[in-house]
């Protein structure tokens, strides 16, 4: 699948967003892909998972993991299509990044992080965290959009199946509120 045909699909569904948008890591962007409204529609959720095991480093792998609320989708699709189980961290009350549900792994065991969009890798890093402190090895990293440019560093190989460069600003720096424009907070993490 390639980079534009994944936009297509995005902008086809109502998923890529323009205005001014509050990003999960606080940042104020003129742009937003909410790839919950791609993933929405199943056999469209499928086509991005196969697309992205595809490509995904560091297979074979033992799971998939993925932070929630935004990696739940695309990550079940990529360990569908790779045939491995899939989990999820979560926020605890302390907003701390969690394995929770009963989910665990056995130490050594080799997985990849899939996420919907990256921004600045915060979720991602986290969950990588996690894993590795169960005593997992992450092997790699994926991703539907990359909005970081290719700029974020995990540590990690890491694929995306479209990349953009999205400008961000800081909120004091922000030319939308300079110019009163509405502020909206589309993502999963109300911080």
């Amino acid at each position: 699948m390639t980079q534009a045909e994944v936009l297509t699909l995005c902008e086809q569904s109502g998923a890529y967003l323009r205005g001014h948008f509050r990003l999960t890591s606080g940042l104020h962007s003129p742009e937003y892909v909410q790839c919950a409204l791609v993933l929405a529609h199943p056999p469209i959720a499928a086509r991005l998972g196969e697309a992205l095991a595809a490509v995904c480093p560091g297979r074979p792998v033992d799971f998939v993991a993925a932070p929630a609320l935004g990696g739940l989708i695309i990550g079940h699709e990529v360990a569908r299509a790779l045939g491995c189980r899939f989990l999820f961290t979560e926020r605890d009350r302390e907003g701390r990044m969690a394995l929770r549900r009963g989910f665990t792994v056995r130490p050594g065991e080799k997985g990849v992080v899939i996420e919907d969009v990256i921004t600045t890798g915060g979720s991602t890093r986290e969950t990588i965290e996690v894993m590795e402190e169960a005593g997992a090895i992450i092997a790699g990293v994926g991703s539907i959009i990359d909005r970081s440019g290719g700029a974020v560093d995990l540590g990690r190989p890491r694929v995306a199946l479209a990349t953009l460069q999205v400008v961000s600003y800081p909120p004091e720096a922000c030319p939308l509120c300079a110019a009163g424009q509405p502020l909206v907070k589309p993502g999963s993490r109300q911080v």
